[in-house]
């Protein structure tokens, strides 16, 4: 469900979803469209799974449908707020009586990669375990403890390409962290999301399996 937190004075909006169980906690962080249907219902399939997840609404509630007004919201989004809200959730979500485990999992979708990545860095001592679907993210990786699994699409047309993401595993593994990086031959960008044109089943099932048998081994969850 959509609410409100707050956590040390602060107050940020996003998606929660409980499992019926308690359990380790994962962080999405959805793309350029915003909190749309689609990222919130990530955050129940995760719950189906054994998972707390949050979503920080990064755009306050704005989403979008066409690329052009996905640029402007992106545009609009403050990078410094956007790193309280990540660091926000991060402390919300390790607090929730519902959390069971001292260490978070964190999922980023394109643009929403950079902050599943910065977490972290944000909490290097909380987050082992980041995934990322077809995009990268910056800074450095010399004080956080933490195995990346990444998604990429072979004819990605946005940046992502599977050379960007072997500088990313690379940068990675010279930092001493963990990198498993997978590219779905013939994909393009967005593959994963189903209510994308560039959605292909096989690949988003294979990518989602992965995922979740990834962040069960890392944060120790059946």
């Amino acid at each position: 469900m959509i609410q409100t937190i707050e956590h040390d004075n602060k107050k940020i909006t996003g998606y929660l979803a409980v499992p019926p169980q308690s359990g380790a906690g994962v962080l999405v962080c959805h793309a350029w469209w915003g909190l749309t249907p689609f990222f919130t219902h990530i955050c129940d399939r995760l719950a189906v799974q054994g998972f707390v997840a949050f979503a920080p609404d990064y755009f306050k509630g704005e989403t979008a449908v066409t690329i052009e007004k996905a640029k402007i919201l992106r545009g609009k989004a403050e990078r410094k707020q956007a790193k309280i809200q990540t660091r926000t959730a991060l402390d919300f979500l390790v607090n929730h009586p519902s959390v069971t485990r001292s260490n978070l999992g964190a999922v980023g979708f394109s643009y929403g990669c950079g902050f599943a990545l910065e977490a972290a860095r944000l909490r290097p001592k909380l987050v082992n375990s980041v995934v990322v679907f077809y995009g990268t993210g910056g800074g450095k990786f010399d004080k956080t403890a933490v195995h990346v699994q990444g998604h990429f699409a072979e004819k990605d047309e946005w940046g992502a390409t599977p050379q960007k993401a072997e500088k990313l595993k690379q940068k990675l593994l010279g930092a001493d962290q963990e990198a498993t990086f997978y590219v779905y031959p013939e994909m393009t960008h967005w593959f994963f999301e189903s209510n994308n044109e560039a959605y292909s089943e096989q690949p988003a099932t294979l990518a989602w399996n992965r995922t979740i048998d990834f962040l069960k081994q890392q944060l120790r969850t059946t």
